[in-house]
């Protein structure tokens, strides 16, 4: 017989998702599925916009992530139109994106991954939130929290025009210089960032790495699955959020290709499944071959995790010793190819690759703002629309962000593809279900405890789901358990 179970919160991501879990007679996991029933049409009614127009039309893709669609899209723009983005608006615009990241890896760590080791995965469902590790943790730790997204999003306003959907890019530039007083302000808000960002780090090790029974979920099989890498690094193939090439690593650490974000398509395909509006990308040169993991799978993770594993470094001091303690703690530092890192395989590591992350973009806010030129006021300049191609990339929190344009002579847009990070962990997404659903669900036994650990599989990328599928819609998840042989609904468990 199938019950229903209302559970409030609702779960922790951004869009509409639903699990479906099928067993077999004997009450046994044979498939589980991350569908997202909302249609994507985002592509399509961009076609016939003015291009200069999508920096701004983009960021309403979804109000967690404006910053990455605009940026991606105004870099899209300067490409299609051949207009390299002037020095002072380029810092300009790395300096809001670095913001971002403060911001949002703040917003997931505090309120809605990290609930679930703060409070623990198996507390009631009302105090995994951000008051219930408020509650855990101390108020002083909650204001904190509050002060570092109110200071990043204060900048971003300042510089970007808007709060949450910022208007300031344009074709090869920037709307506004930063002023000398800005830069002091700055400076200081880049300089708590630091070490709020140190804080979270020990927060992490205190909470987490010392508590053996959390230290071995992290480093438990239940969450552990081996696809390969992908992330955007620099000439020095370190971490880079910004610009670079797109680095993509094998499930042993094995570099399989290196390329340029405009060849992105000579590289990347994508798959359509009947059940879900949301794509499936995979590698071209292994192709697809189903859902399974392994060396021959043309799945990679476009995710935190993902991008520690293809970098040989990080770019700055701080983040680099982290950096090293990561994988020196997994065992794996210097021990790959040509002495690079082995890849980290257990996904519940993600929550900890993204406070790295979040101190290296603290890190670099403060270089930015240490440029002599900082305060250059030649931002802006005179662009004429033309017919072109053009591919602008950033790392989106939530992995690599593509948006590809084709304007007319008018710089009418012609064509419009957009491949954003929860794409890219759409089909990861569903083999972490599955390997936890299998390890978790017996003889057909489904509860409250065992849903949050199924969610935890998908929550630790951080996923976005109206940024992939471009739909509007709150947040219910549903879970359906199926017998394998005829479809007889078992169980269903939603939140709605």
């Amino acid at each position: 017989m199938s019950r229903r179970i209302t559970i409030d919160p609702i779960t922790r991501l951004e869009g509409h998702g639903k699990i479906e879990i099928f067993l077999d007679d004997s009450g046994e996991v044979t498939a589980a599925y991350f569908q997202v029933p909302e249609l994507r049409g985002f592509e399509s009614f961009c076609i016939g916009r003015p291009a200069e127009e999508m920096p701004n039309i983009t960021n309403r893709i979804c109000g967690v992530c404006p910053e990455a669609h605009h940026i991606a899209a105004i870099k899209a723009v300067d490409a299609a139109w051949g207009v390299p983005c002037l020095p002072a608006a380029r810092r300009i615009r790395e300096l809001i994106y670095h913001a971002f990241f403060v911001a949002d890896h703040t917003t997931h760590f505090y309120c809605l991954g990290g609930p679930d080791f703060i409070v623990g995965p198996d507390a009631p469902p009302s105090e995994r939130n951000i008051l219930g590790v408020i509650r855990t943790v101390g108020q002083e730790v909650g204001g904190q929290v509050i002060a570092c997204r109110r200071r990043n999003h204060e900048l971003i306003k300042e510089l970007g025009g808007r709060g949450v959907h910022l208007c300031g890019a344009l074709p090869g530039g920037w709307a506004v210089p930063i002023t000398r007083e800005q830069q002091i302000t700055f400076r200081r808000y880049a300089a708590e960032n630091v070490a709020f960002a140190r804080f979270s780090l020990q927060l992490f090790a205190d909470i987490v790495l010392k508590e053996p029974s959390y230290r071995d979920l992290v480093l438990s099989d239940l969450y552990r699955h081996e696809t390969h890498s992908m992330g955007t690094v620099d000439s020095g193939m370190a971490v880079n959020f910004y610009d670079g090439r797109i680095r993509v690593v094998d499930t042993l650490g094995n570099q399989v290709t290196l390329y340029e974000p405009k060849d992105y398509q000579e590289h990347i395909a994508e798959r359509v499944e009947p059940w879900s509006y949301l794509k499936f990308p995979y590698l071209k040169k292994f192709g697809w071959h189903g859902f399974v993991d392994g060396l021959d799978s043309g799945i990679y993770q476009a995710t935190p995790l993902s991008r520690l594993n293809v970098a040989d470094r990080m770019a700055t001091p701080l983040a680099q010793a982290e950096f090293e303690r990561f994988y020196d703690t997994f065992g794996l530092l210097g021990k790959g190819p040509k002495g690079r890192n082995l890849p980290v395989h257990h996904r519940l590591a993600t929550h900890w690759a993204r406070l790295i992350e979040l101190l290296f973009a603290a890190e670099r806010m403060e270089e930015l703002l240490e440029h002599p030129d900082i305060c250059d006021t030649n931002v802006r300049q005179a662009v004429a629309p033309r017919a072109g191609t053009g591919v602008g990339s950033v790392e989106a929190p939530r992995g690599t962000l593509t948006h590809h344009y084709e304007t007319d002579e008018r710089g009418i847009l012609t064509r419009v593809n957009l491949i954003v990070g929860t794409t890219n962990n759409n089909a990861p997404i569903s083999l972490s279900i599955m390997k936890a659903a299998k390890g978790l669900i017996k003889n057909g036994l489904c509860n409250d405890g065992i849903l949050n650990r199924v969610e935890m599989a998908f929550r630790l990328y951080d996923p976005c789901c109206s940024c992939a599928t471009h739909a509007l819609g709150k947040a219910p998840l549903e879970l359906l358990v199926r017998r394998v042989s005829d479809g007889a609904l078992l169980d269903r468990i939603s939140r709605d």
